[in-house]
Order: C-alpha cells, then sequence, then structure tokens
C-alpha cells in the first residue's frame, strides 16, 4: 500500500473536499467551538491544519507566507539565487529589517500554530464519538507540534514569549498578548520537558501505512535533542556579545556565562533517541548496485528519491518538490521541456571546495591529490575525460549534490544531455536570458531522475544523519574522546564512500580540537542543501565570517576557458544583529512588555 502522508490526503477528507482548500481552510473560522469538536471528522481537521504550520523548508522563492517556506538555502555561503525578486538575496546585502514580510510570516504563522495547538489540547475531550486511547494520542501530537514550533521560533528571533497552556482562540489577533519575553533557558526547559512529555505518549511508528506523517516518538526526541542543541551552542551559551539583551525590567535573555554542562545534556537526549530507536526504527539508508555491491553513489542519491526509507524522521509529501526541480534542472536550451528549467539555484565555490576528495582528504590536504588547473584526458568512475580536474577523483557526494559544467543530466529519458555553464553554453548565462546559474554551478542534490515538474514525492526535513552529526558534536564538547564520536562519524563517512578516520593515511584527529573541525567539515558535506548550513554558522557564533564579504564562483560572464576562473560575484553583509531575526515590528508596537532584539 502507499504510505501516504499527513498534508497531502489524510484521513478525514471527503471526496468533495480538494486538498487545497481543505488545507488553506482553518475548521473554526467556519464552525463554532461546539461544532468544531463535535465529531471526530470535523476535530481531525482542526489537527491536521495544525499540522499544516510545519515549514515547506524548499520553497524558497517566495519565503514565509502561509507555508512558512524557508529561505535558508540562498541565504546561506552555498548557494545563491539568480532572480533578484528572491528574499535571500535581500538578506545577503543586509536589505531587510522588522518590517520585511517573512519576518512577520514566521513569527504569525508559528504562534498561530501554537495557539491552535493548545486550543485543540483544551478541547479534544469533547468529542464524544473518538476513543480516550485516541484522544490521548491525538493531544500529545498537539503537544510536540506546539514544541517543534517554538523550536522553529527560537532558532530565528532567539528568546521568545512563552504562552504556556493559556487557552487562546487561533484566530484571535496576537496583539490582544500582553506578555515579556522568556530567557533563552527558560524557552529550552519548557520546549525540552512539553517534547519529552509527548513522547511518552506517542507511538514508535504508525499504525499503519495511511498515518506516515504523523507526529511520533521519535520525531518528538529528535525535536527535544535539537532544542538542547542549540541551548548548548555558542550563540546562546555565554554569549555576552548579546548583553544588552534584555526585558524591559533588566531581566537577561541570553545566558552570560557558559555552562559545560548543556552539552552533556544534549548529548544525552541523543544518545536516548539513537538507544531506543536506532536500527528498529530508523538506520541509515544504503543501496546496492545492479550487481548487488554497496553503492555509496546510490546511497547518497536515492535516499532523496525512496519515499519513507528508514533514514526519513520527518518529512513532507506536500511540498515545493516540482519549483525546487526546476531551479536545479539546468535551462538545456533546445532540448525538451522535461529536461529544461531554469537552472537558477547556483551552488557557490565556497561549498564546492568543501567536499572531500576520493581518498577522504580535503582539498587543501598534503596527499590529497587535488589538481587545481587543466581538465583530465581519462575516463574515471564518475567523470568523463575533458573535465575540468577540479571536479576529478573527488568523493560521491559531489556528484550527487553538484551539477557541474561538462557533466551528464540525471534525466537520460530523452537521451544524454551534457549540461554546459559557460556564457554561450546551453545553459549559459547568454543563453538562459533571466534563468542561469548565478556562479556556475548548480544546486543537484535530491533531483529526480524524470521530468522536474513532478510532485507527490516527499522532501525530507530531518534524518537520521543529521541526529549523528548533532550527536558527535554535542559529545565531542561533553566528552572528548568518547568512542562514540568516532563510531558515528565513521558511519557517516562509510556509507558517503569515503575512507574512515583510523583508516591508512587517515589519522584519527588528534585532540578536541581537530575533531571540532574534521566534524563541522563532515557536517557541511553531509547536510549541504538541507537548510542546516544557514543555522550552523549562527548558532556556531561564525557567520560574521562565513556570510560577510565575497562570496566565489565561476566567471559566468565569458566562455571557456576564462568561464574556469575563480570570481567574487557577491558581496555579502553580516553584522552581530543579523544573528537574530528582528521581532515583527508591529508585534512590538503593540506588545508593551515585548522589546525588540538588539540592533534592530
Amino acid at each position: 500500500m502507499k504510505k501516504i502522508f499527513l498534508f497531502a490526503a489524510i484521513l478525514v477528507l471527503t471526496a468533495t473536499t480538494s486538498c487545497k482548500k481543505y488545507l488553506d481552510q482553518v475548521p473554526n473560522d467556519r464552525l463554532s467551538l461546539d461544532e468544531t469538536f463535535n465529531s471526530r471528522a470535523s476535530a481531525e481537521k482542526f489537527l491536521a491544519n495544525v499540522y499544516s504550520n510545519i515549514p515547506d523548508e524548499f520553497g524558497q522563492r517566495f519565503p514565509g507566507g502561509s507555508r512558512n517556506a524557508g529561505l535558508w538555502t540562498g541565504a546561506s555561503d552555498e548557494a545563491d539565487y539568480d532572480w533578484g525578486f528572491v528574499s535571500s538575496n535581500d538578506v545577503n546585502i543586509g536589505n531587510w529589517d522588522a518590517n520585511s514580510g517573512f519576518v512577520s510570516s514566521y513569527w504569525t504563522n508559528f504562534y498561530k500554530g501554537i495557539r491552535s495547538a493548545t486550543f485543540f489540547i483544551a478541547n479534544v475531550d469533547k468529542v464524544q464519538d473518538m476513543a480516550p486511547a485516541l484522544k490521548t494520542q491525538y493531544k500529545a501530537e498537539a503537544q510536540a507540534l506546539r514544541g517543534m514550533f517554538y523550536y522553529y521560533l527560537m532558532r530565528l528571533y532567539g528568546p521568545v514569549v512563552l504562552l504556556g497552556d493559556e487557552v487562546i482562540p487561533p484566530d484571535a489577533a496576537f496583539t490582544d498578548v500582553q506578555l515579556p519575553r522568556s530567557s533563552f533557558d527558560e524557552c529550552t526547559n519548557y520546549v525540552s520537558t512539553e517534547l519529552k512529555a509527548a513522547a511518552d505518549q506517542l507511538p514508535a511508528v504508525p499504525s499503519n501505512d495511511s498515518n506516515y506523517g504523523r507526529i511520533t516518538k521519535g520525531i518528538a526526541l529528535a525535536f527535544r535533542a535539537q532544542t538542547l542543541l542549540m541551548d548548548a551552542s555558542p550563540l546562546y551559551n555565554g554569549n555576552t556579545d548579546e548583553s544588552a539583551m534584555k526585558n524591559a525590567d533588566g531581566k537577561q535573555l541570553i545566558s552570560q556565562s557558559y555552562d559545560a554542562a548543556k552539552w552533556k545534556t544534549a548529548s544525552d537526549a541523543y544518545k536516548d533517541f539513537i538507544t531506543q530507536l536506532v536500527p528498529t526504527v530508523y538506520d541509515l539508508f544504503r543501496k546496492n548496485d545492479a550487481n548487488g555491491n554497496y553503492d555509496p553513489y546510490l546511497s547518497c542519491r536515492d535516499i532523496w528519491l525512496t519515499d519513507w526509507n528508514k533514514e526519513v524522521i520527518l518529512a513532507r509529501a506536500n511540498n515545493s518538490l516540482s519549483s525546487r526541480q526546476y531551479e536545479m534542472t539546468p535551462y538545456h536550451n533546445g532540448y525538451a521541456s522535461e529536461v529544461r528549467g531554469s537552472g537558477g539555484l547556483g551552488a557557490t565555490q565556497n561549498i564546492v571546495d568543501a567536499f572531500f576528495m576520493a581518498n577522504g582528504k580535503s582539498i587543501t590536504d598534503a596527499g590529497s591529490g587535488y589538481v587545481s588547473i587543466g581538465n583530465s584526458t581519462t575516463d574515471t568512475k564518475y567523470t568523463k575525460a575533458g573535465i575540468y580536474n577540479q571536479w576529478v577523483n573527488r568523493e560521491p557526494r559531489f556528484y550527487v549534490d553538484i551539477t557541474y559544467n561538462g557533466s551528464t543530466w540525471l534525466d537520460t529519458n530523452t537521451g544524454l544531455i551534457t549540461t554546459q555553464l559557460y556564457n554561450h553554453g546551453n545553459s549559459g548565462k547568454a543563453t538562459g536570458g533571466n534563468d542561469y546559474s548565478p556562479t556556475g554551478y548548480i544546486v543537484r542534490k535530491m533531483q529526480g531522475l524524470g521530468n522536474w515538474n513532478v510532485g507527490g514525492r516527499t522532501l525530507m526535513l530531518l534524518r537520521l544523519a543529521n541526529i549523528y552529526m548533532d550527536y558527535v558534536e554535542a559529545l565531542n564538547e561533553a566528552a572528548p574522546g568518547d568512542p562514540d564520536i568516532l563510531k558515528y562519524l565513521n558511519l557517516i563517512r562509510d556509507r558517503a564512500g569515503v575512507p574512515v578516520y583510523g583508516s591508512a593515511d587517515l589519522p584519527i584527529p588528534a585532540d578536541q580540537s581537530a575533531m571540532r573541525t574534521a566534524i563541522r567539515k563532515e557536517r557541511r558535506v553531509e547536510l549541504a542543501f538541507e537548510n542546516v548550513r544557514f543555522f550552523d554558522v549562527r548558532r556556531w557564533k561564525i557567520a560574521e565570517q562565513t556570510d560577510n564579504g565575497p562570496i566565489y564562483g565561476l566567471n559566468i560572464n565569458a566562455d571557456l576557458p576564462d568561464f574556469l576562473k575563480v570570481v567574487a560575484f557577491e558581496t555579502r553583509v553580516f553584522s552581530k544583529r543579523h544573528y537574530f531575526f528582528p521581532i515583527p515590528q508591529q508585534d512590538v508596537d503593540t506588545d508593551k512588555k515585548l522589546v525588540q532584539n538588539p540592533g534592530w
């Protein structure tokens, strides 16, 4: 049976209710309280609309909005969008403020989701035709969703307003609330407690195929651990740069003293997740080739093409897959429409250089074998003769994630297509007009093998590899040298087909600092283009280096060979105030107890 995701067509839809209309409708807009909780069907519709606030992270051309679409890829040092209207381009140059639409959207939508979840918890017991066990599960789902929405708020705005169990109608004006912000530690304690309590009441696996996408124990425990990881990170843990972030009564909102114990609390939460759920519920996705041999390329590629595989923790089926694939499909002038896209989501030279060589070493390491000039004279496993040497003998994830000049396109239904990204090539700037890569590379990760204009496939928002990378980061800070650090780091590398640390010619990082560097390098590659890097550089407090100043790509205004010259395509702006989003100005103006983030 096909596994149906909750956002797409869940359980309560009737034959006369379209998905779009259903997801755009909040039942309480049209039903009285008594009517909404008068039947299981209408109550389930209400809960489904709480679910709809889970972000459509990959719909990034128009961030925010009713779907909480992201802006994280193009606003990180991984990528850039061609089109000027995309809001991440404004973020990159500092052209945004507390009145920007997406700033208000996230704040308003997540709080609406929080209020709706609380409203549901307070009223679902009134439903007469629902079994008590199902009420308990649904209340736990709503409680977990509420915690998740707070997590999404905290990673953007920092310390937020905690509403607790106060029942506020979902569509009441938030301006009616007069409450101060809680400290980040208070927010963390509240959210982690909520998610743990919800996890205790939730099943580890869906009850049947039609319930895939519902909140499970694993989702709740994963978000709990991620919340604790945030709290332990430099941006929130003893960050004296934010000493001015105080409520009107002088209450400090960001911890001013470093607490090393927070790393242990976080690492323990991840260990708890792994102990309870791996490998029985979750495991790293691995795939063999046609001959039955393990294939790291297929494993890293097809994890995105295989719905509900064991690595998936949280995914969304009602998503922006087609638009994302359009952005990743090159222009391919003269070819059929199914292989002709825009290529407008360009990968930067910064991320291209981050991928390891096939021998597992960084391109700057001695003995890596990296060649910075010239073209190859022979075919390799992943490249043809004539490919620029910088892209030869790289690790499998590079070929999964990056479309480079001369690469073969994935969709072969209309024949083999060689992508040409130089100025007058079939996908170059002069050829594509408004549709071209601004960097000379195109993001490829999660691209399907057929027509770009296709829906119905899920897009993962959280997977087990992310949990492993989080765990080793927290554990390296809490207990340097713990054997789990090397174990789980090497599980990621082994799946990716690169030599593990401790193998011949690749020594184990010598100390905590060296291991921290290795973990961050691995994380950057493994989780590239998954909406992680934007938040990582902020919680590590390194965004003033990574996201400020020149960002590099190839010379898209030239044909070969000058096209291959690395140039700065943009000078980005990032200052201390940008570590946190501003609170929407309209809410600061109305809630007299709500203080704005410093610098805004």
